[in-house]
């Protein structure tokens, strides 16, 4: 098995995985690689496996004999298929089988193409690009499907899906995980009277300002739907999380957008609810969610412009 270190700690470049047990065709293979790529060798299917499982966010192509001892390619693309992480690695076959049979069942499988031995080079590069633009496309559109249109940050689909992974990570681990569930104050009376034009810009405004203020990496801001976004704090307790909702708080008032038909100020004002818990993994992480819900609602009953935070009772 070879791995660059130099690779796994500063990619610059696609980096493509080359599986086979004969080293002949590793070695031909990476050399002609090597200028245009970084390249992982491995040297039967177990050492693919492990390698994928530590870099998998790092490569971006598998080229996969099928003929293997202990482990042939078939059995470790159905692997790579089955696992969450590295199912959307686009697999390319390398093989001497060149039967209709054998392309049919690796294609079944989830291949995306077959490069027969001996190589031609020519077909290699090109099949390999092809490969990798696709996936950049392909990632791409992903990302795309994940941000909200008008604000540019994460949208309710991102925010589903990070909570359930935080959730359970937090529930394994028996740490705290807090959630923030803002609303813009009277945000309809905006609309109604400056305009969605104006009523749009704001929604970014206050989408940036709640980037600005949420500074750690593992925290994650989205936007909920309409005017309300929602916090994820992980391995948080609620004071913590109280004071990031505060900070927040004064951090829109600072933005000074007027609003003259608000009874909570003259300008642009939030109210937020905060719950936090340890989870466990039987719950779902959406009775965190209802319950910072309830104290949105009880900020908005209390007056808005203003931080209502409770832990939730365990049930």
């Amino acid at each position: 098995m070879y791995v660059d270190d130099n690779i796994a700690t500063g990619k610059n470049r696609p980096c493509i995985l080359v599986v086979d047990d004969q080293e002949i065709n590793s070695h031909i293979l990476q050399s002609a690689l090597s200028q245009l790529y970084e390249v992982f060798t491995a040297s039967d299917g177990y050492q693919a496996l492990e390698v994928l499982n530590k870099y998998h966010q790092l490569i971006d192509l598998v080229l996969l004999d099928i003929q293997m001892p202990n482990i042939d390619g078939y059995q470790v693309l159905l692997e790579i298929r089955q696992s969450d992480h590295l199912k959307n690695i686009p697999v390319i076959f390398i093989t001497g089988k060149d039967s209709a049979e054998d392309e049919a069942k690796g294609l079944e499988l989830g291949a995306m193409d077959y490069i027969p031995k001996p190589f031609n080079m020519s077909v290699v590069h090109a099949r390999i690009r092809n490969q990798i633009s696709l996936k950049k496309k392909s990632a791409l559109l992903e990302k795309l499907a994940l941000l909200d249109g008008l604000t540019e940050i994460p949208n309710r689909r991102n925010y589903d899906e990070t909570f359930v992974q935080e959730w359970r990570r937090a529930a394994r681990a028996e740490s705290p995980i807090s959630l923030i569930m803002l609303d813009i104050d009277y945000f309809k009376q905006y609309n109604d009277h400056y305009g969605h034009s104006l009523g749009d810009q704001t929604l970014k405004a206050v989408a940036k300002c709640l980037s600005d203020q949420v500074m750690r990496s593992g925290d994650h801001v989205a936007r909920y739907g309409g005017e309300e976004f929602a916090i994820i704090l992980p391995n948080t307790e609620l004071r913590a999380a109280s004071s990031v909702a505060e900070k927040i708080r004064n951090a829109i008032i600072q933005l000074a957008i007027p609003h003259e038909f608000s009874t909570a100020a003259d300008f642009i004002t939030v109210s937020l609810g905060v719950s936090s818990t340890i989870p466990t993994i039987s719950d779902s992480y959406t009775v965190l969610q209802e319950f910072a819900d309830q104290q949105l609602y009880k900020a908005k009953q209390a007056g808005r412009n203003r931080v209502v935070a409770e832990n939730m009772a365990k049930s």
